[in-house]
């Protein structure tokens, strides 16, 4: 594990020419930290913060992130995030805001314009600079079990500037040429470009459905495109600890949203 004090951190920088810089500290369990200059500003939905100087502003609400008005809001109610937007804002001098990751992982940044957007898991986002978009773009119930509630959702990050992303697990990337397949379980989905093709199919075979259990539903990328699977899944997690956490009475199982 790496141990960071004020003296080995690195520096912020802004390696993706966004006007604003950053860096990630730790490995197992990094954390985001984004530098802003006076009057600078980046947006995470509800809930994400970590820390921040006191020289920072935050602002909660049910806009931004290219989300406003009643059907904005209810999209994002229906898709089981939060429907609340925080906007944090240098006030009065430099400051720093920062973001932790929920789960073992990585941090990656990506740079978006009108010619790159991303498709990104449910719980994938997690910073961005304020002209960047966020969507629901693909909801898709996959049957009972550990896909209910509200099933496989994946989110649109497009307009213009940089969206930091947090990933499972180790982080494996594939550039898929045109027409090439790769087909995936849903849970290991993190991000992928939004030109590559996205298809839920359902395994064949009558004992794949049977006894697959989590693994009959698969989805299907096709290329041109790159994409960035995690090794780390939410239902995987869940099934390897469910032994060892008290069940309730009357309930012997539990099932996992996506």
């Amino acid at each position: 594990m790496t141990e960071h004090t004020e003296d080995n951190m690195p520096e912020f920088s802004d390696s993706d020419a966004s006007g604003v810089a950053h860096r990630v500290l730790g490995t197992t369990m990094p954390v985001l930290e984004v530098q802003l200059q006076p009057g600078q500003s980046v947006i995470s939905q509800g809930g994400e913060l970590s820390w921040m100087s006191p020289t920072i502003a935050m602002s909660t609400q049910t806009s931004g992130a290219g989300g406003s008005g009643f059907g904005g809001v209810f999209k994002r109610a229906l898709s089981g995030t939060s429907i609340f937007m925080s906007q944090y804002t240098a006030s009065g001098g430099q400051g720093m805001v920062a973001f932790a990751t929920k789960m073992p992982g990585h941090i990656k940044a990506v740079s978006v314009d009108a010619n790159q957007e991303y498709m990104v898991s449910r719980h994938g986002f997690m910073a961005a600079t304020p002209d960047v978009n966020l969507t629901i773009a693909f909801q898709q119930k996959l049957g009972v079990g550990i896909f209910s509630g509200n099933g496989f959702i994946m989110q649109r990050i497009g307009g213009q500037g940089t969206a930091w992303i947090e990933l499972s697990g180790e982080l494996v990337e594939y550039d898929l040429a045109a027409g090439e397949v790769m087909m995936v379980h849903p849970g290991h989905i993190g991000l992928f470009d939004a030109r590559v093709n996205l298809e839920i199919q359902a395994v064949k075979g009558i004992k794949n459905m049977l006894f697959g259990a989590d693994t009959i539903f698969l989805a299907k990328l096709t290329g041109p495109g790159k994409i960035y699977l995690q090794t780390l899944t939410l239902p995987g997690l869940a099934h390897a600890i469910s032994p060892y956490l008290p069940q309730s009475e009357g309930n012997s199982g539990f099932s996992i949203k996506l």
